[in-house]
């Protein structure tokens, strides 16, 4: 469409007259493009400021926008919440964010600060004095779930019935650096970094008690420096580290434990049923596993009606990785969403990167070399510490949430007598 325009103009040009103005570029260019003049200057401007290159964003993923606090503040978020709800103390956006700012000299923008609460499951409700934030259901369900399925693995002595493994990734970028030194004020600083993060390195491996799996190890370059690092990753190359470094590296009967990133959770290929069933497929399912149903033979249902149903009674989906896992004599765990604190090699990944960052020389050989010592500092004392830490923080969540239970109940009972009451008052 650029060339075509660029060919119009062109020739009403040369119909006005031998001649052509040569002022004002950028009003000719924007009329030209048929774009406009600002956007045109912006161009312009990120054109010179990268040396005369244009850098191509990439597009812009589908799905959720990601999340704009950082994971070490949403447990903080999600502990100062629940300690002030404990107290029975009412707690809005607007002293969270004077919370925030005064323990972590952090000013979250108001919005950004709701939505990020609505995203990892806090609502603001009416409880039976004030307005107060609280947790979702589904948050406390999923959580409550995943904290049964730890706890149960558990002896009465405090060992493990099975090994656990944790597994995730993150990513290294060539200029990740201290942004901190000491200086003579006359001289000021002498440290000349780069502009940009520059290229980025993908990082996937696991640890369990023994300290980090060995030959679980995998680093590749990412194709892109900017967007989420989970982007770089696909079901392809993940199931091959999966398959090939993980599940011949850990120990006979362990249970795997990582988060929901979307190439986790592909679902199997005989899984039903799906958003992509037709609805000939759904009535062929209906009429072989539910005949007695007889709404394969009526023509009046929709195909949404007909999945709704086929979701509600179909086994639950399974995924390919958990497939791959049980076929090894492993399971698979998932941690409930926005709950990094529950995973202890998150912790392990801020040592490798702190190491990195004040042994930064700038470049890829450099960060390559340092990136493998860093990973010696994590030792399996270090291992150990994190996952007892993270398991003193699975026994309060369970404590928690059952004293919020119980606290709802007492509340609920509490005013159903006292409704009662005054129903018998006002018939009396």
């Amino acid at each position: 469409m650029s060339i075509v325009n660029l060919k119009k103009s062109f020739d009403a040009e040369r119909k006005m007259g031998t001649t052509v103005s040569t002022k004002d570029s950028i009003g000719r260019v924007a009329r030209n493009l048929d774009i406009g003049r600002r956007t045109v200057e912006n161009i312009l401007a990120d054109y010179n400021k990268n040396c005369q290159t244009l850098i191509e964003l990439p597009p812009k993923s589908r799905g959720k926008p990601p999340l704009r606090v950082s994971g070490d503040l949403v447990s903080h978020i999600r502990h100062h919440i629940r300690s002030v709800n404990m107290q029975g103390e009412h707690i809005s956006v607007r002293n969270l964010r004077a919370w925030l700012l005064q323990e972590f000299s952090t000013d979250i923008p108001i919005m950004t600060l709701w939505r990020a609460l609505r995203r990892i499951g806090f609502t603001y409700g009416r409880n039976k004095r004030r307005s107060t934030l609280k947790e979702q259901d589904y948050v406390i369900s999923a959580r409550r779930k995943y904290l049964r399925e730890k706890i149960s693995n558990r002896n009465d002595n405090g060992t493990l019935k099975c090994p656990e493994v944790y597994l995730d990734e993150t990513y290294l970028n060539k200029n990740h650096s201290n942004e901190n030194t000491w200086f003579l004020n006359e001289d000021g600083p002498w440290v000349n970094k780069p502009s940009g993060k520059g290229p980025r390195l993908i990082i996937v491996h696991a640890i369990t008690m023994e300290g980090w799996v060995d030959g679980a190890e995998l680093v590749f370059q990412a194709k892109s420096s900017t967007g989420d690092y989970h982007g770089q990753m696909n079901y392809d190359n993940f199931s091959k580290w999966f398959s090939n470094q993980l599940l011949p590296n850990i120990p006979n009967d362990s249970i795997i434990i990582m988060d929901n990133a979307r190439y986790h959770n592909i679902l199997a290929d005989d899984t039903f049923p799906t958003p992509r069933s037709s609805k000939r497929e759904l009535q062929a399912w209906l009429e072989m596993n539910h005949p007695k149903l007889k709404l394969h033979d009526d023509s009046s249902m929709l195909k949404a009606e007909l999945y709704e149903i086929c979701k509600k009674i179909a086994p639950p989906p399974e995924f390919k990785l958990d497939r791959i896992a049980e076929k090894h004599g492993h399971r698979v765990l998932r941690t409930p969403q926005y709950h990094c604190e529950l995973q202890p090699i998150e912790s392990c990944w801020g040592i490798v990167k702190n190491f990195c960052s004040y042994n930064c020389d700038f470049t890829m050989k450099g960060l390559n070399k340092e990136l493998h010592k860093g990973f010696s500092k994590v030792s399996k004392t270090t291992c150990k510490k994190l996952i007892g830490k993270v398991r003193q923080k699975e026994d309060l969540f369970w404590k928690e949430d059952a004293e919020f239970d119980a606290r709802y109940m007492i509340e609920q009972e509490t005013c159903y007598s006292v409704e009662n009451y005054i129903n018998e008052e006002n018939d009396f």
